[in-house]
């Protein structure tokens, strides 16, 4: 086997490489040494296009890769030298570049003829040129001027300039977090709208509280021309009772009818949050048995509709204190239309046309009334199995009955109302199309308020109604927010309209049972599930057993 010499190699104590006296290797004498370091970026071997006049400074690979900061790299023995005839060198070329001369196209000929003759036109009707008139512009100048112009930064239509951020607003949460709160867990909406579950709860009557007036089927024909003036409904109370403040909620707990309890509202909400924008807020009480309260704070917006809540451009809070379209002041015309609305459409009160049940309203009382009478509502409360033993108890609510030939059924009743149709987020005036193109009403207000259409159908379904009456009312005058009129009536059977808005059933149970399950392995104490108020995020906070009580005792207060 041949054998391998190991050469010799000769140390340098001084530097790195051969040293420079070499006399064991005289072919490495001299040889110059290229400093690197193997993080180093490798730029061009050789450039042999650059000028010695702009050698040093437009290399944009000495500029990028430099180690010394003057643009030199630190290798020059091994760098391309240019000698003076060539930093002398120049190609002349005499010959003249033939230019091909540009002809513009006959549809740009003509576009500049007319604009041309619209300028002087404006000239002869002494109008400036900056101030004709937007129809004698065209098409698409009249569309770039309406948003903005160009393409600049925060211009236009397209793109999110410095316009976009001015626009966006920050909102508050719906109740300020304290010190000694502690995070528990974090959603993100968006997995809550893959939540599914493959069985639906089956549900049964526990009681029937309160009374509900007939249908008036006159409404189902009123249109934009012959519509109806919505009433204020003044000898009426409404009652939106949280769940611990329930006598019959309570007298079940107390008789072990379930181990969760809840409102027909606040099951919703939490079945359409995946839509929600605006910030919201729950509070669950777990006791020692383990039974669950999902309420609601006495001092929370919770029972006010929202408006355009999820329109591209939703209402902006404003300062001024006569702007009517706040959403502040939206919500509030919003709900006491749906309130009214609600009990214009019934029959007056007879013995004929009212079913009263077996027990009356619960939070009705005949001393404090003042002469006032309860809302027609029935309020049905159900049970619903979740499986593995837990059975949720929900107070729903019913609004009315509809007779027909042989049949009776039991419906719901909702307001949409159209606030401005000028506005940007209308997108369809009501009063020119809504009698033509209802769908397309239908399909813009699905857009700007799919949350809480969303939470309609959901309580429709779970109070068993047959049907869903929606109603269209609008202003009188797009600046007063006091008279309304009902423009249209619609029926829709809820669990058809649910896959019609593409709300599933599957989803609206997961969520709960999820949430069940979540709790179910949490100490005894009290929660609050919060929406952020800016981001598609649900936080749940573990707060001291006293959160709130003060608030309700204060409002007691003031109150009295």
């Amino acid at each position: 086997m041949a054998s391998f010499a190991v050469p010799q190699v000769q140390s340098n104590p001084s530097s790195w490489g051969p040293s420079l006296n070499s006399t064991d290797s005289p072919k490495f004498a001299n040889l110059p040494y290229a400093p690197f370091g193997r993080s180093d970026r490798i730029g061009r071997a050789a450039d042999f296009t650059t000028s010695q006049q702009n050698y040093r400074y437009n290399n944009r690979y000495d500029r990028r890769f430099n180690r010394d900061g003057e643009g030199q790299t630190g290798n020059d023995d091994f760098q391309y030298k240019l000698d003076a005839e060539d930093a002398t060198f120049q190609l002349v070329d005499t010959a003249k570049n033939a230019t091909k001369k540009f002809v513009a196209p006959a549809a740009q000929r003509r576009r500049q003829q007319q604009s041309r003759l619209r300028q002087l036109n404006a000239r002869q009707r002494g109008q400036p040129d900056k101030e004709n008139k937007r129809h004698d512009q065209p098409q698409r100048t009249r569309r770039r001027n309406n948003w903005g112009g160009g393409r600049g930064f925060g211009r236009g239509r397209g793109g999110r300039g410095r316009g976009y951020y001015n626009s966006r607003v920050d909102r508050q949460a719906s109740v300020a977090v304290k010190a000694e709160w502690t995070v528990v867990d974090e959603f993100e909406l968006s997995k809550w709208a893959k939540i599914r579950t493959p069985d639906i709860p089956s549900e049964e009557d526990l009681l029937w509280c309160g009374f509900l007036d007939q249908y008036n089927n006159l409404y189902d024909k009123v249109n934009t021309k012959s519509n109806v003036s919505l009433r204020r409904t003044e000898t009426k109370d409404f009652y939106f009772v949280s769940t611990t403040d329930d006598p019959v909620v309570e007298k079940l707990a107390i008789e072990g009818a379930g181990q969760v309890f809840a409102t027909d509202a606040i099951l919703a909400h939490l079945m359409a949050s995946p839509r929600s924008v605006y910030p919201w807020d729950i509070v669950v009480k777990k006791l020692p048995n383990g039974v669950l309260f999902f309420d609601k704070r006495d001092s929370s917006q919770f029972d006010f509709l929202t408006v355009s809540e999820t329109a591209n451009i939703p209402p902006t809070p404003n300062e001024d204190a006569d702007n009517i379209n706040t959403p502040e002041k939206l919500s509030l015309e919003a709900t006491t239309i749906n309130q009214n609305f609600t009990q214009q459409i019934l029959k007056q009160a007879s013995s004929k046309s009212r079913q009263v049940f077996d027990l009356p309203n619960p939070f009705f009382d005949d001393e404090e009334s003042g002469g006032m009478e309860p809302a027609s509502v029935a309020y049905r409360y159900r049970k619903f199995d979740l499986g593995d033993g837990v059975n949720l108890i929900a107070r729903t609510e019913l609004h009315g009955i509809v007779k027909k030939a042989k049949s009776q059924q039991y419906m719901t009743a909702f307001a949409l109302n159209e606030w401005d149709s000028r506005s940007a987020t209308a997108g369809i005036e009501w009063r020119a199309k809504l009698d033509s193109q209802r769908g397309a009403v239908l399909a813009t207000e699905l857009k700007n308020n799919s949350c809480k259409i969303a939470k309609w159908t959901a309580q429709s379904i779970l109070a068993g109604a047959d049907q869903m009456k929606v109603g269209f009312v609008s202003r009188v005058s797009r600046t007063n927010n006091y008279e309304h009129a009902v423009l249209a009536t619609q029926s829709y059977r809820p669990k058809e309209f649910a896959a019609q808005i593409t709300l599933n059933v599957h989803n609206m149970w997961g969520i709960i049972k999820m949430l069940v399950e979540l709790f179910k392995n949490q100490p005894q104490g009290k929660y609050v599930l919060m929406r952020d108020p800016n981001k598609p995020v649900v936080r749940l906070y573990s707060v001291p057993p006293g959160t709130f009580e003060e608030e309700d005792e204060d409002e007691i207060e003031g109150a009295e």
